[in-house]
This record gives structure tokens, sequence and C-alpha cells, in this order.
């Protein structure tokens, strides 16, 4: 967890994640990845900022190359996807060996895949999902099926969105929460040329912040939604003002200012 001063001499906590995503199926196109939105939104309602994600195939020295590189570089970790039954879920082995530890069966997982009857061969399959690294602290799945694990400050979830969203529910307070980003947006039907130079200057008088310009085009008019994100709420209300000044000043009208 990292602590950065803003300009107000206050000290605010900055709580960060990287996300990877593992799966051939999702950077082949097969499979539409949902997880992504549903991580940002929940854990930023818990102030921990993703602030890189990866997308990554089902290759073992990839996996463990990427782990062993990014756990260091942020707070915490995420992964989603490939700890099924099948022969490519290999993220619970890839993590044994990026933690440089045995994969072993964990008997409480067992116990609940065991909980369901099936013949021989199928229950080998099954209790493929019971293996993980030696010392993993298990996440709770509230769906009944099989849990996540924990090793180090690495998350691994589930690639299937409902069980993925019911383990992350689980962790809401078993993870260090910082400040919450908020942002707040307003539109202006002006090029954003026309307000590139005044906004980048708002920018640079509020370096806590993230100022972003997303233009459209809209009722045959071009425009451009301008975002403010940060955490303090009364320099976000100053940032605003300057912006809709800029705006103003380049003649156009400040509509549909929203906070979230």
């Amino acid at each position: 967890m990292h602590v950065m001063p803003n300009s107000e001499a206050k000290t605010r906590t900055i709580v960060t994640a990287c996300v990877l995503i593992i799966g051939n199926e999702i950077l082949s196109g097969r499979t539409q990845d949902t997880n992504l939105n549903h991580l940002a939104r929940v854990l930023g309602s818990w102030g921990i900022q993703i602030r890189e994600v990866r997308i990554i195939p089902d290759i073992d020295t990839v996996i463990i190359d990427t782990v062993r590189m990014i756990r260091s570089q942020y707070d915490y970790v995420f992964t989603t996807g490939g700890i099924g039954p099948t022969h490519d879920d290999i993220t619970a082995e890839c993590m044994a060996r990026a933690f440089d530890v045995p994969l072993v069966e964990n008997e409480a997982i067992a116990a609940r895949i065991r909980v369901r009857p099936a013949p021989p061969d199928i229950m080998v399959s099954r209790l493929r999902m019971a293996q993980t690294p030696e010392g993993a602290v298990l996440i709770d799945n509230p769906t009944g099926g099989p849990q996540g694990f924990r090793i180090g400050n690495v998350h691994v979830l589930a690639g299937i969105p409902s069980i993925m969203q019911a383990m992350l529910s689980s962790l809401e307070h078993e993870l260090e929460h910082g400040d919450i980003v908020r942002s707040c947006s307003v539109t202006a039907y002006l090029g954003e040329s026309q307000i590139a130079s005044a906004f980048s200057a708002v920018q640079q008088r509020y370096p806590d912040f993230d100022l972003g310009s997303y233009p459209f085009f809209r009722n045959d008019k071009y425009g451009t939604n301008l975002v403010i994100r940060g955490v303090d709420k009364n320099r976000m209300n100053a940032a605003l003002e300057e912006v809709k000044a800029v705006i103003v000043v380049a003649g156009g009208v400040p509509e549909n200012i929203v906070f979230e």
C-alpha cells in the first residue's frame, strides 16, 4: 500500500492492483471478457485502483514470468481464468512455480468437490481444481463450487463471471481499502483542438488528478466529454470550475455535468 502526498500537504492512501486475464479464448475473440468491468467497478468502490491489465495466453512460462514481474509492482494482483478441470487449466500449477512452492491437493477444496458423486474418471478431472500452491489461503466461493486461493498478494479467481463475482464479494473485508477515486464529467460541443492547450494547463495545475478528453460525434456535431478523476472533492470542484471556464472562453457551453 502506497501513501502519496497531495498539494494540500495531506496524506492519502493509494492502494493499487493489476489484473491478469488468463486464457487463449479471450485472445482469440471466441469469448468476450466481462470480468474486468466488474473488477474495476467493485475494486474502485473499495478504493483499490487498477493500474494495469494484461491478457495473457495459457502458456506456463508466460504466466509464471508475468506473475513474478508484476507482483512486486502493485499491492494486489487478481487473476481470472485457468483453474478448471481440463488440461489447459494451468493457473494453479503456474502460481506454485512462480512462488517456488509445491503444488498440493487442498483437503478443503477436495472435500467440497467429493460432495457431488461422479464416476471415478470424472472425479479425477474435478479434483484437478483442488490443487493449490502449498501455503495458499482459500478464497470463499459462495456459489458452493471449488474455492479460489491467494498466495502472497496474488488472488486467483475463476474465469466464469458469476463465480468470479461471488469469489470477489467474499474479499471485501479481507483487503486493504484506500481513498475512493471519484469523477465528474462535463460535455462541450467543441472540437478537442479548440480546448487542448488550455485543458492541458488545467491538468498541470492539478497533478494529483487525471483529466481526460473523450471526443464524440452526435446530432451531426462534434463534441468532447471532459472527465476529471481524483479523491479530493473540494479540489475536484475547483478543477471543474476551471474546465468550465476553458469551455466558455473557447466559445462553448458546459453541459451535462455529472458526478460519480
